[in-house]
């Protein structure tokens, strides 16, 4: 059963996550957070022992919002090659669902972090080093099940995979404009095809 505190923190995590994701971490206040949560300094400092402890949490669950749609995604198939065009296919609509979540945390965070926070920015690195490591991982396998070039240097793909996505998701919000996303995608698609499929 959970606790009355542990609901507590799950509330004030969810509701603080956003603004957090939109405003930063030095934009956001402890007052932003209480006015949105509808509880007192003491009920935040309560639970969390500083703004910096409750920004931790928001930012990974912040995370957890968008990689757990997509781990869900990549279920459709066992195939490695299959799950590299499923990446695509999921990013193809990313834009308008993280768009509800006051956008990407990774780009977010990671870059107002980069400025204020070495900490939080540590944090957001780590996030993109699992990511990169899994999408290796995934190219790993498809080597190793025969879909996959032997030719290839997974980890280097992991990494150019990552940057399009990453660079088409900053064009895509900076510019509110999907197509950036859309042909990004198509062009890791032809990558696939060209470089990694056998």
């Amino acid at each position: 059963m959970t606790t009355k505190a542990a609901l507590t923190s799950q509330h004030i995590i969810e509701i603080s996550a956003p603004i957090f994701n939109k405003n930063g971490y030095a934009a956001t206040s402890i007052s932003d957070i209480t006015k949105a949560t509808g509880l007192t300094k003491g009920a935040i400092y309560g639970n969390f022992k500083n703004k910096e402890e409750l920004a931790y949490a928001a930012f990974k669950y912040m995370v957890k919002s968008l990689i757990s749609p997509l781990s869900n995604h990549l279920r459709e198939s066992s195939s490695p090659i299959k799950k590299l065009y499923l990446i695509t296919d999921f990013y193809r609509n990313y834009y308008p669902f993280s768009k509800q979540l006051g956008g990407c945390p990774i780009l977010n965070i990671g870059v107002d972090a980069n400025h204020s926070n070495s900490e939080l920015l540590q944090r957001v690195r780590e996030v993109i080093q699992r990511i990169q490591d899994q999408l290796c991982s995934i190219i790993e396998n498809g080597i190793d099940a025969g879909e996959i070039s032997t030719n290839i240097n997974a980890m280097q793909y992991a990494k150019r995979i990552d940057t399009m996505i990453q660079g088409a998701i900053f064009m895509t919000h900076t510019l509110n404009d999907n197509y950036y996303m859309e042909d990004t995608m198509n062009l890791i698609d032809e990558l696939i095809d060209l470089k990694l499929k056998i």
